[in-house]
């Protein structure tokens, strides 16, 4: 705890005796090829006097809104503007480095200090991917065919959820027992490029496969029963209706047949048969005790007329 104490006293003296010291700043910077890139001053408020240094090389300076130049200014290809700001157009690889600005007041005090750790990269080759399927296992290959001296990148081969990284490598491997989507990344700070690919082996099967060509037997056997059952049926059908229609014919030849023997009614009876048909019924005799015979009565002659004569 003293030491502590004594590190805190020995801070806040330093602040008092030094007060105009300012903390210096880092920042890092990635442009790609032929690219214009800006490097600006985080110190707040205007800038009076700024000079400009990559790697203890002094590049311009401006003061009091004049700027003076220490390099070749088509060499540099940069320009500062009146905020201390400083641009670099179709900035190359030579021009990585670590850059450095110091700001002044008027009074010659210094009011800030920065760096900035500038990277010229070239954008990433295009990868490419291709697989083969060895027993019943899937090798997949992600490689780039060009690659700069001293490039780094980072290079990512995913399939679903699994994911395999390697740093500064021109070759990444996997192997899978399983088919599906392969996806290979090639990235660095200033650019990315991938391949992706569906990779199935033929001599693999899975699940759903099995499943459907299984669901496909079935739905054909299934269909076929049907097809027979159907054909009996209706050939079935077929055969009664012929049947009902030869009844139905032999029955209409009895009837003709017997319509033949039996006479025709008449269609207007006689008054003799209307007066037979509307006689009673006769009524059921009630039997009666036997009578003697009665004597037949005695027919008389009679006497022949003669004609009158006339007077």
């Amino acid at each position: 705890m003293k030491m502590n104490f004594r590190r805190i006293f020995l801070v806040k003296c330093m602040l008092l005796l030094f007060p105009s010291v300012k903390c210096s700043t880092t920042n890092w910077i990635y442009t790609a090829v032929n690219e214009t890139t800006f490097f600006s001053i985080a110190a707040a408020g205007s800038v009076y006097d700024a000079t400009w240094v990559r790697d203890r090389i002094k590049l311009l300076q401006i003061k009091d809104k004049n700027v003076k130049y220490y390099a070749n200014k088509e060499q540099c290809r940069c320009k500062v503007f009146l905020n201390g700001t400083l641009q670099i157009r179709q900035v190359v690889k030579e021009d990585s480095g670590t850059y450095k600005v110091t700001v002044y007041q008027p009074d010659g005090k210094l009011k800030a200090e920065e760096y900035t750790v500038f990277t010229v990269q070239e954008p990433v080759p295009q990868p490419i991917l291709s697989a083969e399927c060895r027993n019943k296992t899937v090798s997949v290959v992600c490689e780039v065919k060009q690659k700069t001296k001293n490039e780094t990148f980072t290079m990512e081969l995913t399939q679903d959820k699994i994911k395999k990284i390697q740093k500064n490598a021109t070759r990444l491997e996997m192997h899978m027992r399983s088919s599906g989507t392969f996806r290979c990344v090639v990235k660095n700070q200033v650019s990315e490029k991938m391949a992706e690919k569906v990779i199935k082996c033929s001599g693999q099967l899975d699940l759903y496969l099995i499943l459907s060509i299984a669901g496909g037997a079935v739905f054909l056997v299934i269909f076929v029963i049907l097809l027979i059952y159907c054909i009996r049926k209706k050939k079935a059908e077929r055969l009664e209706d012929d049947d009902d229609e030869r009844m139905t014919r032999a029955r209409q030849v009895d009837s003709e047949m017997v319509a033949r023997e039996l006479p025709q009614p008449q269609c207007n009876p006689t008054p003799k048969q209307l007066r037979v048909q509307q006689r009673p019924l006769p009524q059921p005799q009630v039997q009666q005790q036997a009578l003697p015979p009665r004597p037949r009565p005695r027919t008389q002659q009679r006497t022949p007329n003669h004609p009158r004569e006339r007077p």
